[in-house]
């Protein structure tokens, strides 16, 4: 584990110099309380961009309606994207943001409740980098949190620069 620690420890002191955006879509106001305070508690993330809805995490992404002038090309590090959302539902944002030369690569999460194999499949199917289910103990939630944002944002390096 020495050599673990150590390139956790380089890549977290890396961070630090870098902005780290992570763009949550998340409708449940419980559910991104908690992942936001996981967030927070680690200092994961320099930016958190919360989006309650498909349509609004599209809209940031693509410099849209509320979000208009917004440079594109600051990518977010990592989208924890729900499935269960309104307007536009997490597998429709999927396939939009993998269809777009822009989002392509930006790495997705699914972040969901849904224990369903057909959600599972679809999601990996529209590219989703991961599918982690959301645990309903509060100290679970928060570990799974953690672990996320560790890997997400400090030790996988994305094909693009987010700046």
């Amino acid at each position: 584990m020495p050599f673990f620690n150590g390139l956790l420890q380089q890549r977290e002191e890396e961070m630090s110099m870098q902005q780290k955006t992570l763009l949550l879509v998340e409708d449940n106001p419980d559910d991104e309380l908690l992942t936001l305070r996981a967030l927070r508690r680690y200092n994961l993330a320099n930016e958190i961009v919360v989006a309650r809805d498909g349509q609004e995490a599209l809209d940031y992404l693509f410099a849209e309606g509320e979000f208009s002038g917004r440079d594109t090309h600051q990518l977010p590090q990592v989208i924890l994207l729900d499935l269960k959302l309104p307007k536009l539902d997490g597998l429709q944002v999927l396939q939009r943001l993998r269809a777009d030369k822009l989002t392509h690569h930006v790495p997705v999460v699914i972040l969901t409740s849904s224990n369903d194999q057909r959600d599972r499949l679809r999601s990996y199917d529209l590219g989703a980098n991961s599918y982690v289910r959301k645990p309903v103990d509060f100290k679970e939630f928060l570990e799974a949190a953690r672990q996320l944002g560790l890997y997400w944002l400090v030790l996988n390096e994305i094909p693009y620069d987010p700046d």
